[in-house]
């Protein structure tokens, strides 16, 4: 089974996603997990070249050429430079675009998701959660699948009314949740995200679950209309 997870901030997203996957026994792959592991990978970066870098000091211009110490001066100089070699889309914005509320840039995650799809764990299914966001990444997102030889089962998309959202997402207490971030998700995901919703449909791809429900009925649901879809 391969699935991808549609919804607002608050939709359920994540609990449906973790859930499909322990039901068929299949991986995750989270475009918001892809995202923080990118900034606390840089962050470590970054103290890393606090320590051997202060400020105004060049260390791959003032240790002993060929020493350890220069290898690694130079290591952290590429670092600095270059930012995260195994993230190298996802260095530049993903903190302030999450701290905003906006949508990543399709460039910072299809890489990512390239990457996680070509290891065998994900030959026979997956779940996708948190990406696609609009018609033009899923779009982006099909050519990729393709070129890859999968094919999408599913779109599963998570109806939840806009206040419902809104709470959800303030009942959470993460960082990220304060009350204008929350909002402008939301208007975000409507301003943006639904024409996802026609693009799917149009393929006859689309499954829609009334997501104002609690977890356990509507994992009953998405799994039900899969079984019976099949």
């Amino acid at each position: 089974m391969k699935l991808v997870i549609i919804g607002g901030s608050g939709a359920g997203k994540s609990t449906q996603a973790q859930g499909l996957c322990t039901y068929f026994n299949i991986p995750l792959i989270s475009s918001d997990e892809i995202l923080r592991d990118a900034i606390a990978q840089r962050a470590a970066s970054c103290r890393s070249i606090a320590v051997f870098c202060p400020e105004g000091f060049s260390p791959e211009n003032s240790l002993p050429e060929g020493s350890a110490e220069q290898d690694a001066a130079n290591l952290l100089g590429h670092q600095r430079r270059f930012a995260i070699p195994s993230f190298p889309y996802l260095s530049h914005l993903p903190q302030s675009y999450m701290e905003t509320g906006e949508l990543v840039t399709n460039e910072m995650i299809i890489e990512s998701i390239q990457i996680e799809l070509k290891k065998p764990d994900f030959k026979d299914g997956w779940v996708l959660e948190g990406y696609p966001r609009t018609a033009e990444q899923a779009e982006e997102l099909d050519f990729l699948l393709d070129h890859l030889g999968h094919n999408l089962d599913w779109a599963i998309y998570l109806q939840v009314p806009q206040a419902v959202m809104v709470n959800r997402s303030m009942g959470r207490f993460l960082p990220d949740d304060l009350p204008e971030i929350v909002q402008r998700r939301v208007e975000t995901f409507y301003d943006r995200t639904v024409p996802i919703l026609e693009y799917y449909d149009r393929r006859r791809r689309l499954l829609t679950i009334n997501g104002d429900q609690s977890p356990e009925a509507v994992q009953q649901d998405i799994i039900t209309l899969l079984i019976t879809s099949q």
